[in-house]
């Protein structure tokens, strides 16, 4: 699996061996968004509704995609992240991004006013999404694009030897965006949400996430930004987590073993709104 490697996560342990190099994980699933844009037919001069946009993290992979002539709409409900994501596009003075607060389930810009329509791990937490994905295909011209990424949980854990405080904290991850309502096998239900919402598939793929002792996804980031959840939820302890050491636990575990491991499963996917585009 590529990585992509900076200054500011490369990391050493002294294993008796020399310099090991520790490599981050955080842009695979960038990389991964960008393949299922590419492959969907996004590009030059196109207008794309970026649902659930969060802090704008796709929204600024498909402003270089539609280029100057293009433009990116990015919607969420969370006003908090709408203020990160407008800041960034200020100081990367990129106007042809623009972020309004708007629910999803309430979506009711002009029909036909979309090229393409795109959401990262959106779908799973939606408890009508046949019903929202119709919303969001009756923006789209004829003809037009969806595409989706969503994380799956039904083939993982994968590996060959124990790591049991791998698994246990992926479990937490887990287990708190069930409790939320997350539908956490929405991988092998998207296609089918999206033929009953009118669509039509035009490809699905899935690819994993491999953890090894020398990568490191940037999985005690994720416990941090939903501490508050995990304990909310009654799913583990502040003292059962231990962030501060958290992460060298991991490390330490994957090195021990020797052992691969795979943590997640990513789904793209992407669809057609039936119709001859204009």
């Amino acid at each position: 699996m590529k990585t992509k490697i900076s200054d500011n996560n490369l990391r050493g342990r002294d294993l008796g061996q020399g310099l090991v190099r520790k490599e981050s994980l955080t842009d695979s699933v960038d990389d991964m968004t960008k393949r299922m844009l590419v492959d969907a037919g996004i590009g030059p001069g196109m207008h794309v509704l970026d649902v659930g946009c969060g802090s704008g993290d796709v929204s600024h992979l498909l402003a270089k995609l539609v280029g100057k002539e293009g433009h990116v709409i990015g919607i969420d409900r969370d006003g908090p992240s709408l203020e990160i994501a407008r800041d960034r596009i200020r100081k990367l003075d990129l106007p042809n991004i623009t972020f309004i607060q708007r629910d999803i389930c309430e979506l009711s810009p002009e029909p036909g006013q979309f090229d393409a329509a795109v959401a990262r791990r959106v779908i799973m937490y939606l408890p009508e999404p046949v019903d929202a994905i119709r919303r969001i295909s009756a923006t789209l011209r004829p003809g037009g694009v969806v595409a989706f990424l969503e994380h799956d949980n039904t083939m993982v854990p994968g590996r060959l030897k124990p790591l049991p405080l791998q698994e246990k904290v992926n479990g937490w991850i887990r287990k708190t965006i069930e409790k939320e309502g997350a539908n956490t096998h929405i991988g092998f239900d998207l296609p089918f949400i999206l033929e009953s919402a009118g669509l039509t598939v035009e490809h699905i793929r899935a690819e994993s996430i491999i953890q090894t002792p020398q990568t490191n996804y940037p999985t005690v980031a994720i416990i941090r930004a939903m501490l508050p959840r995990i304990i909310q939820k009654g799913v583990a302890t502040e003292e059962e987590i231990d962030l501060e050491t958290l992460e060298q636990r991991l490390i330490d575990e994957r090195t021990k073993a020797s052992s691969l491991y795979v943590s997640d499963m990513v789904f793209t996917l992407w669809a057609r709104k039936p119709g001859i585009p204009e």
